[in-house]
């Protein structure tokens, strides 16, 4: 490992928030601005505090990707976890990175999970069940699930659902009322209760509003 004077610091061409560290007159290594900022020119690097030192960059190199990773939405922890793992960082610096990640706030299961509903509740709502598997699949705990899912009103998300999509059809049958909600309804994981109750009141109220809203059928 290499170990000596720093000679040299300075700033990559392409990288302008990375520096490049030369030891006796040749490159040794690089690290982030804020910590080449902590060196200076002439300063005797030893062996033990070169490897500190790129460890440090490492950890800070995983710890910013997961927060480009994070920028998108939010994450769960194995979700970071798997993608700081494809991008090469070794395990240790993984769960180092994710330590620092949860202590600033940017990786909370519990918040992931209650983001997670919320999102769903609004642009495409489904089950508790099937909003459940999901998490799962997400590496979320059970507990942080049963959290995020305490005040889910399925009834209410089964109605909005099948509202929303009633208001596409033009005169149906009852039947084909039937079929096309209900299978969209099962499709989102509610249970056979929830889809006949459903069914039931938004049924009634559409005939409420309008009496013709569905199809006779001739039987002649």
């Amino acid at each position: 490992m290499p170990q000596g004077v720093i000679t040299a610091l300075e700033v990559q061409k392409r990288d302008k928030q990375r520096v490049n560290i030369y030891l006796d007159g040749e490159y040794a290594f690089s690290l982030s601005l804020i910590e080449a900022a902590k060196l200076h020119k002439g300063q005797v690097l030893s062996e033990e505090l070169i490897a500190e030192l790129r460890d440090e960059d490492t950890i800070l190199r995983a710890v910013d990707t997961a927060a480009h990773f994070l920028g998108y939405r939010p994450r769960s922890m194995a979700e970071v976890r798997q993608n700081l793992a494809d991008k090469g960082f070794s395990p240790s610096v993984i769960e180092t990175a994710l330590g620092r990640l949860v202590e600033r706030g940017y990786v909370d299961d519990l918040a992931f999970a209650r983001y997670w509903v919320q999102n769903r509740s609004t642009f495409r709502p489904r089950s508790q069940q099937a909003l459940r598997y999901e998490l799962r699949q997400k590496g979320v705990t059970e507990d942080h699930i049963q959290a995020a899912l305490t005040d889910l009103d399925e009834l209410s998300l089964a109605y909005e659902v099948a509202r929303q999509r009633a208001s596409r059809l033009r005169h149906p049958t009852r039947e084909d009322f039937r079929k096309k909600l209900g299978g969209l309804l099962q499709r989102r994981g509610f249970s056979f209760t929830t889809v006949r109750e459903t069914l039931d009141r938004l049924a009634d109220e559409l005939v409420e509003d309008d009496p013709d809203y569905f199809a006779e059928i001739n039987d002649e």
